[in-house]
């Protein structure tokens, strides 16, 4: 490989802007590098804290009813029932504890957690980098978006500390379950939602606007890198399913609060006595809006982290992407695709078989383009000579983690054999490889990879590769088991995971799980317990990093080719020096004949002088 050198400038630039107050540069903000750190920021919090909810609820789970160690007497004291009594009596959960966290970690890891963070906050700070913009095209509404994210955010945490608690009902929300249970806390939940889809649609429009009118000259479409287009497809996504799911989030709150029957059937009745409702709604119909979004969400979370892996991996390849038409248009047609999918998820509400077969072949069609985009990926890493830097190993094991979660999903595809799979770990285990070591890896491999461009310092590739490690083995121990769980009929939302119909408690029990699988929620404990602590290498890596890690010594440490590691570091308010021009597509590297082994997308085209000529002669 060539040894190459950046474009020169002066790096670490100290004065960015003119002179604004902490309010006005910190919180009220209208600079779009600013909000991308904020939703970060706010979204690793909300990251870590679904965690912990993960954590109390597998203590749960291989240990029921013994007391929560270290938070027990915390729960205890904190949370409790409108009748003034404990939620976590003794520090042991209670089941409808567990059903509260089951239900706010989903909320909280899918709506606050990974969708900003990948979605807002990369996109924040990278794409108008990425396209030479100055920021995004209404500053302000990108501010509101982050605000309306925080204040839903807050919403979601002040619940757990009403009477009663917070939300109970899933992260689904399904009705009538979610109207029935006498809890304030669904209330809290919908206005929270409210709040967050909000949120997300002005970031959409936002990013829509700003891809289609501020790219750079010379930018055209299939000059955009991939993580423009990921994000561009992934604004559409949200832009189009969230409001049939704020709709319904609105009829769900009258139904709670003002007594309407959008989603409650004539005849309910609750343990046992009918309920005092009018009647006429549809239980099914809130689950189809729901699954509207709910499945152009997977790509949500999936796009964006695809758009980090494919920058990193031709960075560290060092060559260009392998078919970058073919990634572009299949992250097209997974946009078109993913709004007729949805019902793959309701196969259990007694669909005919004729719509069952519609939308088990829109399922089995809309693999194609998400193994194309795989298979792309793999076949850049050929003939490469590959970094194994820190966001390359999270990258390369992106890449056969988010194969096993998206090679399990297809059975569930089937009706036939989702009815078997539905609601059991298998569940779990499949949609956790997409999030997870899937979702979640490639957004490690972008806070690795763009950490210098934002604070123009190196975090530490040692402690760098001991979290990567730590993740990679604990990630596998925690979700792998679930697979043979799920297969043996281990239910989810169980709070005693399944003890009370096992075989050890009804011998004669046809399906009752035997011994073994029971014993495997200690082992997957152990795993989650060991999955923490592998974070603490990265949080101590990160904040140490931003005032004592080595600075860089330019402004394209990583020696890349598109258009925000050619700008100063960090970007200044107008984020470029002089307005940039784009001569070239964005994975130029080991062009014969270049002095280096990559070509900026803003470096001119070399003149080429044609030989003076003699005159021709008689």
């Amino acid at each position: 490989m060539a040894t190459a050198q950046a474009i020169p400038h002066p790096v670490v630039h100290e004065t960015h802007h003119h002179e604004t107050d902490f309010w006005r540069t910190y919180i009220f903000s209208t600079d779009h590098k600013v909000i991308g750190i904020q939703y970060a920021i706010t979204a690793l919090f909300f990251l870590f804290f679904g965690f912990l909810l993960m954590l109390m609820m597998r203590w749960q789970i291989a240990h029921p009813g013994q007391p929560v160690p270290l938070v027990g007497a915390l729960l205890e004291n904190t949370l409790r029932t409108a009748q003034g009594g404990s939620l976590a009596a003794k520090g042991v959960i209670s089941a409808d504890l567990y059903n509260m966290f089951g239900a706010m970690h989903g909320t909280i890891m899918v709506f606050m957690a990974i969708v900003p963070l990948a979605f807002a906050a990369f996109g924040n700070y990278v794409v108008p980098l990425m396209i030479g913009a100055p920021d995004m095209a209404f500053p302000r509404v990108n501010m509101a978006s982050y605000q309306a994210y925080v204040i839903g955010g807050l919403i979601m945490f002040v619940s757990f500390f009403i009477p009663d608690g917070a939300a109970q009902a899933g992260w689904t929300s399904y009705s009538p379950l979610a109207t029935s249970i006498a809890s304030n806390g669904q209330a809290f939940w919908l206005v929270g939602m409210v709040c967050l889809i909000t949120s997300s649609l002005l970031g959409a429009v936002n990013f829509i606007a700003t891809i289609i009118q501020l790219r750079a000259p010379g930018m055209t479409w299939m000059r955009l890198p991939f993580f423009v287009w990921a994000q561009f497809v992934t604004a559409f996504l949200l832009l189009l399913a969230f409001p049939p799911l704020e709709a319904a989030g609105v009829m769900q709150l009258m139904d709670k609060v003002a007594h309407t029957s959008f989603f409650l059937p004539t005849g309910l009745a609750v343990g046992g006595t009918l309920a005092g409702v009018s009647g006429g709604g549809s239980p099914l119909l809130w689950q189809h809006l729901f699954w509207f979004l709910g499945h152009p969400e997977v790509y949500v979370l999936i796009l964006p982290a695809m758009g980090i892996v494919a920058e990193i991996i031709a960075n560290n390849t060092r060559k260009p992407l392998w078919g970058y038409k073919s990634l572009v248009y299949s992250a097209l047609t997974i946009g078109f695709l993913s709004f007729i999918v949805w019902a793959h998820h309701m196969y259990l509400t007694g669909m005919g078989t004729r719509v069952a077969t519609f939308f088990q072949t829109t399922t089995m069609i809309i693999s194609i383009p998400s193994v194309i985009i795989l298979t792309c990926m793999f076949l850049s890493l050929w003939g490469g000579s590959i970094r194994f830097n820190t966001p390359m190993l999270f990258v390369m094991a992106f890449l056969p983690m988010f194969g096993i979660g998206g090679l399990t999903g297809l059975p569930l595809g089937f009706n036939f054999s989702d009815l078997h799979l539905h609601d059991t770990y298998y569940i779990i285990a499949h949609f956790h490889y997409i999030v997870a070591p899937g979702t979640i890896f490639a957004l490690f491999a972008g806070v690795y990879y763009w950490f210098p461009k934002i604070t123009g310092r190196m975090m530490s590739e040692f402690w760098g590769k001991v979290h990567f490690w730590g993740s990679l083995i604990f990630m596998n121990l925690i979700f792998q088991p679930m697979f043979a769980q799920g297969m043996a009929g281990m239910l989810r939302r169980m709070v005693d995971g399944g003890a009370n119909y096992s075989q050890a408690q009804v011998p004669d029990a046809i399906g009752g799980l035997n011994a073994h699988m029971l014993d495997l929620h200690r082992y997957i404990l152990y795993a989650a317990v060991g999955l923490g602590l592998a974070q603490i290498p990265f949080i101590v890596n990160l904040f140490w990093s931003i005032n004592n890690g080595p600075r860089v010594t330019s402004d394209n440490p990583w020696q890349a080719t598109t258009l925000e590691w050619q700008t100063p570091t960090p970007p200044p308010h107008g984020n470029f020096d002089q307005a940039p021009e784009v001569y070239r597509g964005p994975y130029e590297y080991s062009v014969p004949g270049h002095g280096t082994d990559f070509t900026p997308q803003n470096e001119p085209e070399p003149r080429v002088t044609n030989p003076k000529t003699k005159p021709l002669t008689a």
